[in-house]
């Protein structure tokens, strides 16, 4: 998921295995026992309100699953929708919007059968409301930049692209309890792929009377743990238990109350202060400088994820639209004075694009810090273009105070390393956000976190050089042809060669700079229990109460 971890992008340790269904149209069996079960969680002391109080870093993009992008709206809509399937305490797809599925001998062929639930409005969910949200989601019209997560789809990226009607995409309501799904290949990790947001339903109705439904809490409708009773625009939002969600037995939180401040001193204080339960990851971060005091303390929680912070070069614009400028600034970063002097929460450097925990390549693709080769490609890449110096630089971030002093050390290493002035240009999320989609920067900062469980998620981002999350504008057969070759191998070990080959040659063209594997970092009232942070730095309220 393109995950900032304030605003993100999207989007994953690789720690769960994903559900297989038995051959036969056998109904397979349900990964936990249901959904409500998974988390045993104990009925909360009578005498405390049960009130989660957290900050937003920033301010959620939008409430509509089909076009969210970031950590920000993911974890709201994660609160407010449910899916076929929801991850579950042990990072494993459950059952949840479904109550059964089978799935077909050539795995091929999902059925899903869709348990009596309604709207936070109290319309009924049905088989169709999944048809709807995917086709949507689909439709070249609604331009989602997470279209291509539902690709897996027999005819789903056609359909995007326009080569073939929505109406061959392969996911049919058979009635409104059946919903039968129809995959291009075998995709092991389908079902969870059916907790991610872009696969969530969406209520026909409410979406077609209002295109800004998802903007308002007025208008807002899910079919989660929790709905929208009011949402103050850059100020605060607060969610209340849903009393029509299917498994409102299993919620124990009332209201959860967002605030919407930016700094991150300003944050902490309101946590030590008692007018905030939690400070940090996954929703903010903890100043840098607060960091070893609060390591030191033993209060600070932290938790390796599988994500990664990189930097963008937009390939288009010079002198970025050379490969061996590219890696010199790449190579000429040193990562682990980044970590060890601001993150200072336990991160490892980068020299790939995928995370340890489903890592292709035991050490990565190059050196950290490696100036002298950085020097000599920086010299071979400007003689290639025919310039005596470099135009102009900046280097683009959004607003985050760990985002500025990584930014401002980055520069200065540029400087010192390569003999390169760097201008920097910090934005607020959103406008951040829609400035790379659109080439308006050279050099931006990124992260991503995995919206499932396998390494595919951080290749395909660079699949196609207009991709909803490339942003770079660079495309390469070969890597294009490496991806499309996985998809087809069954042979797990086979397929991460093939997957291997292709971060190779993403490395070696270097349209984004790596630079530390994510981890989340963050202190607690210890009061707060059930909350559960996915490897994959997903965020799920569902289960969280107050003891």
């Amino acid at each position: 998921m393109k995950k900032s971890l304030f605003a993100v992008v999207s989007s994953l340790t690789v720690l769960s295995t994903a559900l297989a269904g038995c051959g036969g149209q056998q109904a397979a069996t349900p990964p936990a026992e249901q959904g409500g079960n998974n988390s045993e969680t104990p009925a909360p002391s009578s005498s405390k309100p049960q009130v989660l109080r957290i900050n937003l870093h920033s301010e959620p993009p939008t409430g509509d699953p089909g076009l969210a992008e970031d950590t920000t709206s993911g974890a709201i809509i994660l609160a407010t929708f449910d899916g076929l399937t929801r991850i579950g305490a042990d990072d494993k797809p459950e059952l949840s919007g479904a109550e059964s599925y089978e799935v077909s001998d050539d795995l091929m062929t999902y059925t899903f059968k869709i348990r009596d639930q309604k709207w936070s409005n109290g319309d009924p969910v049905t088989a169709h409301d999944y048809e709807f949200a995917w086709k949507r989601a689909l439709d070249p019209k609604t331009a989602s930049n997470y279209a291509y997560q539902l690709y897996y789809i027999k005819n789903g990226e056609k359909a995007n692209k326009g080569e073939v009607s929505l109406d061959e995409v392969g996911v049919k309501a058979l009635d409104d309890k059946t919903l039968e799904v129809q995959l291009e290949n075998p995709t092991p990790f389908f079902l969870e792929l059916t907790a991610f947001r872009t696969y969530f339903p969406v209520n026909p109705k409410v979406v077609q009377e209002n295109e800004k439904w998802a903007a308002e809490a007025a208008t807002h409708v899910g079919n989660g743990p929790f709905k929208m009773e009011s949402w103050d625009h850059k100020n605060k939002m607060v969610l209340v238990k849903n009393e029509n969600y299917w498994d409102a037995d299993s919620v124990k939180l009332e209201r959860i109350e967002f605030t919407m401040v930016e700094d991150e001193n300003t944050e902490l204080s309101m946590f030590e202060n008692g007018e905030l339960d939690w400070a940090g990851s996954p929703m903010s971060a903890l100043p840098t400088d607060a960091i070893p005091a609060l390591k030191d303390s033993g209060r600070m929680h932290v938790k390796p994820i599988a994500g990664t912070y990189w930097y963008k070069f937009n390939t288009e614009k010079e002198p970025f639209n050379n490969v061996k400028i590219r890696k010199a600034f790449a190579y000429s970063i040193d990562r682990q004075s980044i970590i060890d002097n601001i993150t200072q929460a336990e991160q490892l450097p980068a020299m790939g694009a995928v995370p340890p925990s489903m890592a292709l390549k035991e050490g990565g693709y190059f050196k950290d810090n490696d100036v002298e080769t950085a020097k000599k490609l920086l010299q071979e890449g400007m003689q290639e273009l025919g310039i005596t110096s470099l135009p102009p630089i900046t280097l683009s971030y959004n607003t985050s105070e760990a985002h500025a002093k990584i930014a401002a050390a980055i520069q200065d290493q540029w400087r010192k390393n390569l003999g390169v002035e760097v201008k920097l240009e910090n934005k607020e999320w959103a406008v951040y956000l829609e400035d790379l989609h659109q080439g308006n920067y050279q050099v931006g900062r990124m992260g991503w976190l995995g919206d499932f469980n396998d390494p595919i998620n951080f290749l395909e981002l660079y699949k196609d050089k207009y991709g909803g999350n490339n942003d770079t504008f660079w495309e390469h057969p070969d890597f294009k042809a490496k991806l499309n070759e996985s998809a087809l191998e069954s042979d797990p070990e086979k397929r991460k060669q093939i997957l291997a080959e292709a971060e190779a040659i993403l490395m070696d063209e270097m349209p984004i700079a790596p630079i530390y594997f994510y981890t989340q970092s963050w202190v607690q009232n210890e009061s707060v229990k059930g909350v559960q942070m996915t490897g994959l730095g997903d965020v799920d309220w569902k289960w969280a109460y107050i003891e």
